[in-house]
């Protein structure tokens, strides 16, 4: 009788997410490592089976190497900036200062933005605000839009995304400072440690479990960036903000190659997930518990 339960259990709660799961993650995924062994254009009925040689055209593809490359920095910037700054200011909405919970809403709000109006809406502020702003200040800072320089729209492009996902974070961080030990806490201020002593020695391990998820979530988004990337720059100017998801979709749907798209695509997951592997594991060593 008891397994009869545990197998309706089962049908009605997991069998039902597993088929989800199965449909729209695992059948897709399968189904484009088979495409990256064929011809495949995105349209026609054919497939002709081409074995590896879509991988000796990202080989070639200079322009997808160039495009990782400048994810990797991206990826560098935007993951070190969302961090500490949600740390620092998750740190600070914990201290019991007035008016916290209002802030920490705040601080939320640009999360709830999609990415396309959020890259938008900071497409005026950066070609029409700031050039204002310029204009009446004589700032040279401002006297141009940022977009319309290489150097500047990629620093535009990692502001708009700590902005965005630094909301997120700050929740997390915030909720481990709330489930810190009060004892552990108040052992420590008994012992002597107090300021940068206690916040390195005392927080920080407690709150490595935070850590691990910030930093998991934060650079699984900044790999797979490509919402921001297409309102805010559309890859310029002149392909200098191009990131690789960016490419891989150019590569697939626009130049017709989706065998090749589909290949960088499977390069690109295989890098994320040995990366966000590598940090889960390290950080996962370093949390202890109270």
């Amino acid at each position: 009788m008891k397994s009869k339960n545990n197998g309706k259990d089962f049908c009605m709660f997991a069998l039902p997410g597993m088929f989800c799961f199965f449909a729209v993650v695992i059948i897709p995924f399968v189904y484009g490592v088979y495409l990256t062994l064929t011809d495949w254009n995105g349209v026609s009925k054919v497939k002709n089976f081409i074995g590896f040689e879509n991988f000796g055209g990202v080989v070639r593809d200079s322009q997808f190497w160039t495009s990782l490359g400048l994810t990797f920095q991206y990826v560098i910037a935007v993951v070190i900036l969302v961090n500490v700054l949600a740390f620092g200011i998750a740190y600070l909405l914990t201290r019991g200062i007035k008016g916290q919970d209002f802030f920490r809403a705040g601080f939320f709000t640009p999360n709830l933005i999609g990415g396309i109006v959020l890259g938008y809406i900071w497409q005026f502020v950066f070609s029409r605000a700031f050039v204002s702003i310029g204009e009446a200040t004589g700032w040279e800072l401002f006297a141009a839009s940022w977009l319309s320089t290489p150097g500047k729209a990629f620093a535009a492009l990692v502001l708009v995304s700590v902005w965005q996902l630094s909301g997120y974070m700050i929740l997390i961080y915030v909720a481990g400072f709330m489930g810190l030990s009060e004892d552990v806490m108040e052992a420590a201020s008994i012992d002597g440690a107090a300021g940068w002593v206690k916040l390195k020695n005392i927080i920080m391990p407690l709150m490595m479990s935070s850590v691990t998820i910030c930093l998991f979530l934060t650079l699984s988004r900044a790999f797979m960036v490509y919402d921001v990337n297409l309102s805010l720059t559309a890859g310029g100017p002149y392909g200098s903000t191009q990131m690789a998801a960016m490419h891989v979709y150019e590569k697939a749907f626009t130049s017709r190659q989706f065998g090749v798209g589909q290949a960088e695509a499977l390069i690109l997951f295989i890098v994320v997930a040995c990366i966000s592997g590598i940090q889960v594991y390290l950080t996962k060593r370093q949390e202890v518990e109270a």
